[in-house]
């Protein structure tokens, strides 16, 4: 069983950057794909982006169309961690991100386990 723990969120201007940290517990971290969705107010969780679990040194990685070429996702399995770089966020980037752990699937993640979430609010 893994728990995940969320960091980093807060309150940025339009165009700026933030980057989401999150910590895992447990031994079987690198055999688990990791991502990260995102709920705004009023609307259903959405995946942001994946990270395919330790295959070596080769990792590949996926993300939403609204987010490709601006978020960057990253993992750390020495350090049980997994990142979300975020840069020129839009305040459509507002909403509570959340970390999960599960596998690939149709190039999403299908999460077995999630954190309880930070909120990231951008402002116009």
């Amino acid at each position: 069983q893994a728990q995940l723990v969320e960091s980093g969120g807060g309150l940025v201007q339009a165009g700026g950057s933030l980057r989401l940290s999150c910590a895992a517990s447990g031994r079987t971290f690198s055999s688990y794909a990791m991502g990260w969705f995102r709920q705004a107010p009023g609307k259903e969780r959405e995946f942001v982006a994946a990270i395919s679990r330790s295959g070596g040194s080769i990792y590949y990685s996926y993300y939403a169309e609204s987010v490709k070429g601006r978020f960057t996702i990253s993992r750390d399995n020495a350090n049980n961690r997994v990142y979300l770089q975020m840069n020129s966020l839009k305040p459509e980037d507002t909403a509570v991100y959340y970390c999960a752990a599960g596998e690939i699937v149709n190039r999403e993640l299908l999460p077995r386990y999630w954190g309880q979430g930070t909120q990231v609010t951008v402002s116009s």
